[in-house]
């Protein structure tokens, strides 16, 4: 389902399997054969699994997510799957005539859900891109949307619009030239990615993604879930909040390791540039230094006697002799002719 991840990692000169395992939204998890009682759900405590109390497991219980878009049924039902169908034949994964249950884009009912809805050619979400000339929302320059089609063509279609907007910039100093780009490329995809996938659609309200001339910023419907501390968080913890979301994008390499996002953009960017609202999440990642104004010393540029020579006849005179442009054409050579 794209919940896990696992990979080969060396350690004092051994190949050791690290498996990571998303966690649930549904806690608590319990043995059918006694309920949800102290019997059936356990807390693991270092190597040992203990009972969990029975206030731990009340509380589990009331932060459960009551509405996913797997749950919700879908307003529309004549859905059609044919930009899904051709980013998977593209990845050589082929749909099945049952890829609708096997992808989880219906309901216990057998009604499209709206894990489906935003997956199919066409629906009622856009996603917005919007650009300002300055550090505030006043005066905006350009407003792009993408969407009204399937989630992951609009991913697309966003990630290579930023891309665009993603230049590299150049700053000179005293010693040395330095080209970078105005974001650093791996936290800025990871954090669209993020903000798309973990997206409260619930509440049908996209991610937007605003450029200023100082930052980018990126805000998502919906804060942490209760069951995550922003320790956890930080620490590459990982609950899906669309798991029907994450089996696609995993599927279509558009993730990558579980849990491996946040990380990424703190590693770039710091804890700081995370902001945790009510009801929303918003990340703000600043241009490098690079991309902004720097009243940084240039090195003075050696004059030659050939552009002395150059200069002099520019303003009319030299050696005492007034000269004309004759004319300039072929490998930047200038011709002049005394008059």
């Amino acid at each position: 389902m794209g919940l896990f991840d696992f990979r080969i990692e060396i350690k004092d000169g051994k190949a050791v399997i690290k498996l990571t395992v998303a966690s649930g939204s549904e806690k608590p998890y319990y043995k059918k054969k006694y309920g949800m009682t102290h019997k059936s759900c356990y807390i693991r405590l270092g190597t040992a699994a203990e009972p969990m109390p029975l206030a731990m497991i009340e509380k589990l219980f009331a932060s459960r997510t009551r509405n996913s878009i797997g749950k919700m049924r879908s307003h529309r039902q004549d859905l059609t799957f044919e930009q899904l169908r051709i980013y998977y034949d593209a990845r050589g994964k082929s749909l099945n005539s049952q890829f609708m249950r096997s992808l989880d884009l219906i309901t216990e009912d057998g009604e499209y859900n709206y894990a489906g809805y935003l997956l199919s050619d066409e629906n009622n979400i856009s996603i917005k891109v919007a650009k300002y000339s300055g550090l505030d929302r006043v005066d905006l320059i350009e407003n792009n949307e993408y969407g009204y089609c399937s989630l992951v063509k609009a991913t697309k279609s966003v990630l290579d619009k930023i891309e665009l907007e993603n230049r590299t910039t150049t700053r000179i100093t005293s010693k040395e030239r330095i080209d970078r780009r105005l974001w650093e490329p791996v936290a800025l995809r990871e954090a669209i990615i993020n903000s798309i996938i973990h997206n409260l659609f619930t509440i049908e309200v996209p991610p937007k993604f605003e450029i200023f001339a100082d930052r980018i910023e990126i805000t998502s419907a919906g804060t942490l879930p209760e069951s995550l501390s922003e320790r956890d968080f930080f620490a590459g913890i990982s609950i899906p909040r669309n798991r029907e979301l994450m089996r696609v994008f995993r599927d279509l390499e558009l993730v990558e390791q579980l849990g491996s996002g946040v990380p990424r953009i703190v590693k770039s960017y710091g804890k700081k540039c995370f902001y945790f609202m009510d009801n929303f999440t918003r990340i703000s990642l600043p241009v490098s230094e690079a991309g902004t104004p720097q009243d940084t010393p240039q090195d003075t540029p050696q004059v030659t006697p050939q552009v002395k020579l150059l200069l002099a006849i520019f303003s009319g005179e030299h050696n005492g002799r007034n000269y004309r442009i004759y004319w300039i054409f072929q490998i930047g050579s200038i011709f002049v002719k005394s008059t």
